[in-house]
């Protein structure tokens, strides 16, 4: 699902939140310990293959297809896209925020809150390039208020 745009934050009991990393969409493919990662248009992104051996070594399933962001981060833990769009090498990680298959079984179907608490059984706590996506229930507008605190200077932020 793509990302839904609001006019302005709002708390909801029928909603997770989860922060937005500004990287590349991707399905990651994990099978008979290769990844490989799929953008939302259908392309084999090619030049992530040390994050893919990482993903593959790492997660906890013989076969899943995970949801997330490839991202670079910076040293306070930001997202930088001009680092990873120009690099595209060294420290990239991957943000799964849902799986969608899971060890030959298909969960689509299942609630996205229950797929996210298989996700995280899925993802090492380890040290990992491979990350789980936290959310926070319901309180969008603190998510929101937080995320204005921390952004950098000259940033957009919630009005």
């Amino acid at each position: 699902m793509r990302l839904s745009r609001r006019s302005k934050p709002f708390d909801s009991d029928d909603w997770i939140f989860e922060l937005k990393h500004d990287g590349f969409r991707a399905l990651a493919y994990v099978e008979d310990g290769q990844c490989r990662f799929v953008s939302r248009n259908g392309h084999t992104f090619t030049k992530f293959a040390d994050l893919c051996a990482n993903i593959a070594a790492t997660i906890r399933s013989e076969n899943a297809v995970l949801d997330g962001e490839i991202v670079c981060l910076d040293a306070t833990g930001r997202s930088v896209f001009n680092d990873l769009m120009f690099r595209r090498e060294g420290d990239c990680y991957f943000f799964a925020f849902d799986v969608l298959f899971a060890d030959d079984e298909d969960v689509r179907d299942s609630p996205l809150i229950e797929r996210k608490r298989r996700l995280r059984k899925l993802i090492p706590r380890k040290t990992s390039r491979l990350l789980y996506l936290d959310h926070i229930e319901g309180r969008g507008c603190e998510l929101c208020a937080f995320t204005d605190k921390m952004a950098a200077p000259g940033s957009i932020k919630w009005q």
